[in-house]
């Protein structure tokens, strides 16, 4: 566990296809960074990225407060619905899952906000699917930044070959070293 005070920075990627959905969250206390950011997004919404407060239900905000912040610009009704439903609903789900579990302190969360940036593929198409799969992939990016996951050994392990969901990967080069000149 990181210490207390400290930006706790995570990410996960949970299920497949259309319906996966990929979470980067940023969580620290409202004094410090994450809360410039949090209060400058709210404040400063572009066009198609609208940063909202997620829910747990109509007029009760998750605790820490958490930015929802979308990645993907909404395309349509359905993208919309799917978002601002059940992505958020994941999300929020995901966070008093972590605060559960002990991965984010209760006794702290009048100090803290939560940053979750969240994509919602435009072409989503199952509701469950969207909410299970947000609400796995925060629970999971706010353990993992709590860890400080991944450590070096991870990251070392992937770096020959880096791959993601959308790129099955490459063997690097056999120049693999950095050119320090």
């Amino acid at each position: 566990m990181r210490a207390e005070g400290e930006l706790q920075i995570g990410e996960s990627f949970v299920g497949t296809g259309v319906d996966a959905a990929h979470i980067n969250t940023v969580l620290g206390p409202r004094s410090g960074p994450a809360g410039t950011a949090w209060a400058t997004a709210l404040a400063t919404p572009s066009a198609g990225h609208v940063p909202f407060m997620a829910v747990l239900a109509p007029g009760v905000a998750v605790q820490p407060p958490t930015l929802f912040v979308t990645k993907a610009a909404i395309e349509n009704d359905q993208h919309g619905n799917l978002t601002w439903g059940a992505a958020q609903a994941g999300v929020a789900g995901g966070v008093a899952d972590a605060v559960a579990a002990g991965h984010v302190a209760a006794d702290a969360l009048g100090e803290l906000v939560l940053i979750a940036a969240v994509w919602v593929n435009p072409g989503a198409e199952d509701e469950q699917a969207v909410y299970e799969n947000n609400r796995l992939a925060t629970a999971t990016a706010l353990a993992n930044g709590a860890a400080g996951r991944p450590g070096l050994d991870e990251v070392m392990k992937h770096r020959t070959a880096p791959s993601n969901p959308f790129f099955s990967g490459a063997a690097m080069p056999d120049k693999s070293e950095v050119s320090t000149t």
